[in-house]
């Protein structure tokens, strides 16, 4: 007789959705934070302007110019390097020896 109970008795969420979403058809214009400092508020159309122009750029395939090109415009110094074998052999990737796994795995906490 107790199955029947329960049947009768079905969980009924307390929470209830009204309506159906309803997702907007066009993103919102871009603005700035209501809670940004005066003055990012009011450079906030140059700021719009260099994020537009930078993603507009075409990006080509993986190349030295495209990195040298990249690594002005950032300020980095020194050259930039799209894939590994293009750096000095010295910051490639190598084989970690044992007392290396060992320190990760213990999170530092011995040193010997």
């Amino acid at each position: 007789m107790l199955p029947s109970l329960r049947l009768a008795n079905a969980h009924k969420p307390l929470i209830r959705f009204i309506g159906r979403r309803q997702w907007p058809s066009k993103p919102e214009e871009q603005h700035p934070h209501p809670f940004a400092p005066p003055e990012l508020k009011q450079h906030f159309s140059d700021f719009l302007k260099k994020f537009e122009s930078s993603s507009s750029a075409p990006s080509g395939g993986p190349s030295s110019a495209t990195a040298s090109s990249s690594a002005s415009k950032s300020g980095a110094k020194g050259p930039v390097y799209q894939e590994f074998w293009q750096a000095p052999a010295r910051l490639w990737k190598r084989e970690l020896k044992d007392w290396e796994i060992e320190l990760v795995q213990s999170g530092g906490a011995s040193l010997h």
